[in-house]
């Protein structure tokens, strides 16, 4: 029986929800289970503030959520029908299991790379400044990512790379991971590199590399709330509410709004070994107060994987068949267009 003060708790969020706002939103009753893994990353931020703050149980969802060590095994949970939900990284293994069938939809997005000011950056070798000036002058050059091929380390080596008209292939492009490219520019190991906080800084502040290219991917989305078929299809009801209390946590994150107590308390709950300290100087993690699933960008990381010849598969795959966008667009529906 749940006690007193969660029944309180849960009355006072009402009074701040879609429901006091006009939305014909009911909690579902008898209240339903929704089983989530995720991979514990500050980018599932929505999720922690909706499960801290009452918004799931709000709505009548019983919302039970495990980490899980890597995206592989939440897909591979999704797939046995352990879980219903899973937040995970978009990597190339998830585009060859669509490519087979697998039947799994992105409902909603996680956090976003920011539109601009982002801390990853292609990094030039200090002592080439002269010498290569422009992007195109990087053929043949060699350039550091971290992560092995269809890697995000190499999508976004690719995206950079693409300003000047070439291809991953026009570069020697080596895995070398963040903490150790420093010192492979002050070797002189590397001409080039993709670099993220704090290591690009650090590089930077030790005079062996400067920022030669940034705001590679702005608004791009690399993890999403993955949702099985199973779930997304005979249980519409409970998907729906899942995305409006993620839409209105998203909602009480946005500028200042971020780290306020609450939300600190949120990220902390499910972020183990992280300090308000890491969390405060991280980098930058965009929450789209709108929630919309940014399905051009998506589809580029596709196409830019399959070009590369990461895939294995040739043929672009139908995004109709992996995105489930109607989710959110309910729960947009009913919360409104953020500052409307």
């Amino acid at each position: 029986m749940r006690s007193l003060s969660l029944l309180v708790v849960t009355l006072a969020l009402l009074a701040g929800s879609a429901l006091a706002q006009g939305a014909a939103v009911e909690p579902l009753s008898p209240r339903e289970t929704v089983r989530v893994a995720y991979v514990p990353i500050t980018k599932f931020g929505t999720l922690y503030v909706a499960a801290e703050r009452g918004l799931f149980d709000a709505y009548g969802l019983d919302v039970q959520i495990d980490r899980v060590a890597s995206g592989t095994e939440a897909i591979a949970f999704l797939e046995q029908g352990q879980i219903d939900v899973g937040g995970i990284a978009i990597v190339v293994s998830l585009w060859n299991g669509w490519a087979q069938g697998l039947d799994l939809r992105v409902i909603a997005p996680g956090g976003l790379e920011p539109f601009e000011g982002s801390p990853t950056k292609l990094m030039l070798r200090s002592e080439l400044v002269d010498e290569v000036t422009s992007i195109d002058e990087l053929r043949g050059r060699t350039v550091a990512v971290a992560g092995g091929p269809g890697s995000g380390g190499e999508y976004l080596a690719a995206k950079a790379l693409e300003r000047g008209g070439l291809t991953i292939f026009d570069v020697n492009l080596i895995n070398v991971g963040n903490p150790d490219m420093p010192l492979s520019f002050e070797a002189g190991a590397i001409d080039a590199g993709i670099l993220g906080a704090p290591f690009a800084d650090q590089a930077e502040a030790s005079g062996v590399a400067v920022p030669f290219a940034e705001d590679l991917t702005p608004g791009l989305m690399t993890v999403a709330f993955v949702g099985s078929g199973r779930f997304v299809e005979t249980r519409p009801e409970v998907a729906r509410r899942f995305a409006l209390a993620l839409l209105e946590a998203s909602r009480l994150m946005q500028g200042d709004e971020l780290f306020t107590r609450e939300n600190l308390d949120a990220f902390l709950s499910f972020l183990p070994g992280t300090t308000e300290e890491a969390l405060r100087a991280g980098s930058p993690v965009v929450f789209d107060p709108n929630q919309e699933i940014p399905v051009d960008g998506l589809a580029d990381v596709e196409r830019v994987h399959r070009e590369n010849g990461r895939t294995a598969y040739e043929t672009p795959i139908d995004l109709e068949d992996v995105v489930e966008l109607s989710f959110m667009a309910w729960a947009l529906e009913q919360l409104g267009p953020y500052g409307d």
